[in-house]
């Protein structure tokens, strides 16, 4: 029988997309799927675009299938941003990166009073910044890789030691100290960037300074950590006081790492949904992964990376990503469809728990 469900009965969605981070692009592809797949008899969605100058429209025609850099058009500027959005019952911000999956945002929904998907404020900040998630993840005691947290001031690089004690150095006197604490190869990331912006490898001195300048243009905080060699594991969580973890899935990149160009660029990459490890590293990974978004206060989603030393017998937490990709090519959504949740329930159960 048909649904002639009348409007009014509806459930009023805002998704909110795109963006002044560096991966605008990426949450433009992440709306576009998530707004396909819902189910339109029980939602009246609304599309809300922000610019990459901060511009908020309201974007008239569906997203299809949208490509890296496309331009959106057929847009409504906002003239008040709070009013238009307190006429909505849900808000889905599918922000990725800076100002979107880092509190900032959730913070202002916190003000204007509008329930919204996702971890809350406190859970946002401290999943984006990597500085202080390590913090975090050292006092549950979870295993991760050596590293130095450093930041750039003007000309200068301030070294942050175990204690947070500071010390003043030039690149070349950190980047030798930095060679002195942890081993080659290391990877230099922005501690408040995602989709793995602004991260590289580095094999020698030379390419450490070359990649702890060029991290500091997209964040005055850089971690530097030791490479670890292993199996790149995930496992999506999902809940607010009753979290549960999908299966654990397996990422195969094109390049030496998951670099930006081999999550959205080049199609060679592999994410496996499943991965063919054995039951006890599964379900460590699980446990650990509901203890990481426990120990951050996390409520609704979120996607924790680890790797897996099976020489060593050794599990080490990555990250914790607290606004996953919702792509095509996305692993949270993958992992929870192997699980037994599709797509669309999926949705339907993160926006339930909003």
């Amino acid at each position: 029988m048909a649904d002639f469900r009348r409007v009014e009965d509806m459930k009023k969605l805002g998704i909110i997309f795109g963006g002044q981070s560096t991966e605008h692009d990426v949450s433009i592809m992440s709306a576009a799927s998530i707004i396909k797949n819902l189910d339109k008899t029980k939602y009246d969605i609304t599309q809300i675009y922000i610019s990459k100058d901060g511009n908020w429209n309201i974007h008239n025609k569906i997203i299809d299938n949208p490509e890296v850099g496309e331009r959106l058009t057929d847009l409504t500027k906002i003239d008040n941003v709070m009013e238009e959005l307190r006429k909505l019952d849900v808000l889905f911000p599918v922000l990725h990166g800076k100002n979107g999956e880092d509190g900032t945002i959730q913070g202002f929904f916190e003000l204007i009073g509008v329930p919204y998907v996702g971890c809350r404020v406190l859970s946002s900040s401290l999943g984006m910044d990597k500085a202080y998630t390590k913090v975090i993840f050292e006092k549950a005691k979870i295993n991760q890789a050596p590293y130095v947290y450093i930041r750039k001031g003007k000309d200068k690089y301030i070294y942050v030691d175990s204690e947070f004690n500071e010390t003043i150095f030039t690149l070349d006197e950190v980047s030798q100290l930095i060679s002195e604490k942890i081993k080659f190869p290391m990877f230099v990331k922005p501690s408040n960037s995602g989709s793995s912006v602004g991260i590289n490898k580095s094999k020698n001195v030379q390419d450490l300074k070359e990649n702890i300048a060029y991290a500091s243009k997209f964040d005055n905080k850089i971690i530097i950590e030791e490479g670890l060699v292993g199996r790149e594991l995930e496992c999506s969580v999902l809940g607010n006081e009753e979290v549960v973890a999908s299966c654990v899935g397996e990422i195969i990149p094109a390049d030496e790492f998951y670099s930006f160009d081999a999550k959205y660029i080049n199609n060679t990459s592999k994410g496996i949904a499943k991965a063919d490890i054995k039951q006890e590293h599964s379900e460590e990974i699980r446990r650990l992964a509901i203890k990481a978004f426990k120990a951050i206060d996390g409520k609704g989603l979120a996607r924790v990376d680890f790797f897996l030393d099976e020489a060593k017998n050794k599990i080490y937490i990555n990250e914790i990503n607290t606004l996953p990709g919702f792509t095509q090519i996305s692993m949270y959504p993958k992992m929870w469809e192997e699980s037994g949740i599709s797509y669309k329930e999926l949705l339907e159960k993160i926006i339930d728990l909003a």
